[in-house]
Order: structure tokens, then sequence, then C-alpha cells
């Protein structure tokens, strides 16, 4: 489904990426681990229309997507999350959601006139989508909470929402677990798998917690310094002499000690 060829950002003299290929399969869920500085947030925004490319080149299903910006690409189906929950505060879970899908006829003033009857039941079918994801996600009963007032869990939990509001093609999911706890994260780890195996998700996730990415992601790709380390399962992964190295600098001895 993605295709990234020999992609480089620079900031100034530092190589934030450095040349990284890889590959992302359409319905698969796809790990992206490495070190920390090497590269793999600056890899998603730039795959995701936040950042330009110094050079190099993303497709997607064939198509040069290369920088491209977010709300192109959103209309595309490329979607993704951040490390920190982006919600409007003041406005309810389920006003989140509504907020969503764009082209809505209530963000037109004339409409507002002469189609209120349309926009009426466009906010009907939108409120009953939106409670769909609630339910799908277990946090119906904070449906009319304010988003500012929910825990950090939650607010990913949201997000994940977010992207099924729309017809989301691929999501690109960055730390969806920093600070969440493990029940939380377990419901988003189900979710995930739900989202992909009963509506034809694809992901990418980048995450710290192995376990995480052992019961969610196959293939698993590490990144350092920019580049890409490695490729394969989990387990080939943290038996890579390289990536052992990158993390640790200490061979295999420690291999089980490689994380995100």
């Amino acid at each position: 489904m993605i295709r990234v060829e020999n992609l480089h950002k620079h900031f100034g003299g530092f190589h934030a990426v450095d040349g990284a290929s890889l590959g992302i399969a359409e319905g698969s869920i796809t790990g992206l681990i490495g070190p920390n500085g090497a590269g793999k947030t600056t890899l998603f925004n730039v795959i995701a229309g936040v950042l330009e490319p110094t050079s190099g080149t993303v497709t997607m299903q064939g198509e040069d997507i290369t920088g491209l910006p977010p709300h192109t690409l959103f209309h595309k189906g490329l979607l993704r999350t951040f490390q920190v929950a982006h919600e409007f505060h003041s406005m309810t879970c389920r006003e989140n959601l509504m907020m969503v899908p764009g082209g809505q006829a209530g963000e037109s003033l004339w409409s507002t006139w002469v189609h209120r009857r349309r926009i009426a039941e466009e906010e009907r079918a939108l409120r009953a989508k939106a409670d769909e994801v609630l339910d799908f996600l277990t946090i119906s009963h904070l449906a009319d909470h304010p988003a500012g007032a929910i825990s950090g869990g939650q607010k990913k939990l949201l997000e994940l929402g977010r992207t099924m509001m729309v017809d989301a093609r691929i999501v690109f999911l960055d730390e969806v677990g920093a600070g969440v706890n493990r029940t939380l994260l377990g419901t988003i780890g189900d979710a995930i798998l739900r989202l992909n195996r009963e509506r034809g998700y694809t992901f990418v996730v980048i995450e710290h917690d192995m376990d995480f990415i052992e019961k969610l992601c196959d293939p698993v790709i590490c990144m350092a310094e920019g580049k890409v380390l490695a490729e394969g399962t989990l387990a080939e992964i943290k038996a890579n002499e390289a990536v052992i190295e990158a993390y640790l600098g200490t061979g295999l001895k420690n291999k089980d000690q490689v994380s995100a």
C-alpha cells in the first residue's frame, strides 16, 4: 500500500531520515521501532504530509503522494495520530467525532439558511455514527463528557475513533500507548486488531512497549540513525546483531532487553 524510496529529511546538517526505504503491505499491522532519535516520528511526519522531504519518494498504491499536504492525504484515506492527543477540549466526545467528516452542509452559511432539513438529517446520521464508534471502542459512557476532561488513554481511544468517522485506509499511530495504563492499552490493542480484521484497516505503529508490538505487529521494522536497519518478525528483530548494537552496543548477550 505504501512504498518509501530513499527518503531523506534534513534539518540543517542533521539527517533525521537518511535514505530510508520500506514498504507497508495492505491489510498489515506493521510495527516501527528503534532507539530514541532513530527518525521514526520524522518518517511518519514526512509520509503523512506534515513535513516535506528533502528528497526521495512516497507512493500509495502506485500513486506518488510525496509532499502532499495532510488534508489531501486525509481524503485519500491516509491518517495519522500523534503522541499527544489533539482534541477539542470543551466539546463532548461525541461532538469531537461528529466534527471529523469534511464537506458537511452546515459548514456553509448559505446552507444554514436554505437547507436546514438537510443539515438536520446529516447531523442525525453523524450522531448515530459517532455513537456507533463510541460503542465499538467501549467508551459510550463518555459520549457527553468534555473531551478535555477524560484520561490520556481515553483520549487515545477517541483519536482512534476519529479515524473511524471517515473511510480510513491506512492509519499511522505514533506511540498510542504513551502514558496509558495497562487496562486501557489492552482495550486500544483490541480495537486496532478488530479494525484490522473486521474492517480491513492497515496500521503502522510506533510504540515503546514490546509486548504491545508483539501482540499486534507483523512485520516489525527497526530504524536507527535515520535508516532502516532490519525487518522481520519481532523474534527475528530481537536476534539481529545490528539491532542489538544500535540499542545497546553490547552484542547478543543482552538481546532480550531490546525495546523501542
